[in-house]
């Protein structure tokens, strides 16, 4: 009879040793990539979401290499002062590797790196703890998925979790429906759990998911340019959904 998977023990040193082979070969795959490319870049995402990174993955895929690790691995990588940078030039660009940041490797030419990501910009629902962009509030009347197109009502089979999010709903012709307004949650408010799953099940999407570019390095010329400035803490959390 085989051994059951849930009796194994795993023990600690495999795991720092797959840790360790995990960290050496990022450095590595860094350095390859900054010998093969012209440009490097580094980036920060405001609302970031694996699903939209790896959609800008997928439209890069040719013609650039993206990595989003640890920021102190690929700072290391890539040298943090003139004795230790592993191409010239690349200490300087390491001092923009600090936080949620990643590094793009392309040969494509900059202005179409930066105007590539100033347009694009994936809306998503927000998450417990940001703040709310704006307020909303749920009229009277049937509850409605007001994104579906068209908008129609939830079911009756989703009125219980309605009810456990917070309204007060009553079934009208098998509908939820409700007999006050509703105010969900309030501009400039940071957003609870109850609050956030409401606003995905109704379908109101708070934050945009995007890219902004921090600086750039020349293998050319081993300059370093600087781009826009950080993200502020409100873009981090909530993007921008006024455009």
């Amino acid at each position: 009879m085989p051994k059951s998977k849930r009796s194994q023990v795993v023990s600690l040193t495999k795991v720092a040793k797959k840790t360790r082979e995990h960290k050496t070969a990022l450095l590595t795959e860094i350095q390859e990539n900054s010998e093969k490319w012209r440009f490097c870049w580094v980036f920060e995402v405001g609302a970031m979401r694996n699903t939209h990174l790896k959609t800008v993955r997928s439209l890069w895929r040719g013609t650039a290499r993206i990595f989003f690790g640890r920021a102190a691995v690929m700072a290391k990588a890539l040298g943090t002062t003139p004795e230790e940078e592993h191409r010239l030039g690349l200490h300087k660009l390491s001092q923009h590797v600090k936080g949620e940041v990643g590094l793009l490797f392309t040969d494509s030419e900059p202005q179409e790196v930066i105007e590539w990501f100033d347009d694009f910009r994936q809306p998503d629902f927000a998450r417990a703890g940001n703040n709310a962009s704006r307020t909303v509030v749920l009229p009277v009347g049937p509850v409605m998925r007001v994104h579906s197109d068209p908008p129609e009502p939830f079911p009756h089979n989703e009125d219980p979790q309605l009810r456990k999010l917070g309204l007060t709903t009553v079934m009208k012709r098998g509908v939820p429906t409700l007999e006050t307004p509703h105010q969900i949650c309030e501009q400039g408010k940071a957003l609870t759990s109850e609050q956030a799953q409401l606003l995905k099940l109704i379908g109101e999407k708070m934050v945009v998911f995007r890219v902004v570019l921090k600086a750039r390095w020349d293998s050319g010329t081993g300059m370093v340019t600087e781009m826009a400035g950080p993200l502020v803490a409100d873009q981090k959390e909530n993007g921008d959904m006024s455009e």
